[in-house]
């Protein structure tokens, strides 16, 4: 038991270093603010060292001041592989072309697991903040209300992913490296943050409501994993404010 919550909170900070606040926003937003204005300057090429040098600099910022470099260090990483595509097409959108397919990418995982029943969000929140009430062989996706909850959460991450991957398509399609830019930055931490706050929204309101459930149903042996999945659906829906 010691080493699974060892191992949860492992993951945890490793989670939160990879996300990196707000300087790992600047990290992952600068770069191609910094190709789109040298290639309107000057040319692709000087536009493709320019954005990898930045890239270069702010991982070695990081790594100076001792801060953690996961962020710096994945997003140096795409700027290498978003430049050798961009050199390999001859043209500036190709820069863009990365992201385009890993949003779609994203999107993908979380829609089967919806449709499977077992969404992704469910997984990550329960293996880093198990709900109270569901001990025993007990299983959050046989909880009606957190299997709701969570594939409402999953659904706005996919949204988000398959937005996007839409419109950064669309606009690489008009060849607006530009607009490219603009939609690469502010369709990225900002979407994410609301998805994030939706899903706390309604995932912490199921948790809840679940563990005033197994709460009322006192100390009963068996009446953990029963009374989680056994919720009134009317009720769980009343205090998800989804029905």
């Amino acid at each position: 038991m010691g080493d699974r919550i060892d191992l949860r909170e492992t993951y945890r900070r490793q989670m939160l270093a990879s996300i990196g606040g707000w300087t790992g926003t600047a990290i992952t937003a600068i770069p191609p603010v910094v190709f789109v204005i040298v290639n309107a300057i000057t040319e692709l090429r000087p536009a493709i060292v320019a954005a990898v040098a930045t890239a270069v600099a702010l991982a070695a910022y990081r790594l100076i001041r001792k801060q953690p470099t996961q962020q710096a260090i994945s997003g140096l990483f795409g700027v290498l592989i978003a430049a050798l595509i961009a050199a390999r097409t001859g043209q500036a959108r190709g820069y863009f072309l990365l992201g385009i397919w890993t949003s779609f990418l994203y999107a993908v995982p979380f829609a089967v697991s919806i449709v499977a029943r077992r969404p992704l969000i469910g997984w990550l929140w329960e293996f880093l903040d198990p709900t109270p009430g569901l001990a025993g062989d007990a299983r959050w996706y046989r909880c009606r209300p957190l299997l709701r909850a969570y594939s409402w959460a999953t659904l706005a991450a996919t949204i988000v992913f398959l937005a996007r991957g839409t419109v950064q398509l669309t606009l690489y399609e008009h060849n607006v490296t530009g607009w490219l830019a603009f939609a690469r930055v502010a369709m990225g931490y900002p979407l994410w943050i609301a998805a994030v706050a939706f899903a706390f929204l309604v995932g912490t309101r199921a948790r809840h409501a679940v563990t005033r459930a197994a709460a009322a149903d006192g100390d009963d042996a068996g009446g953990a994993e029963g009374n989680a999945a056994s919720v009134d659906d009317g009720a769980a829906e009343r205090g998800l404010g989804l029905g």
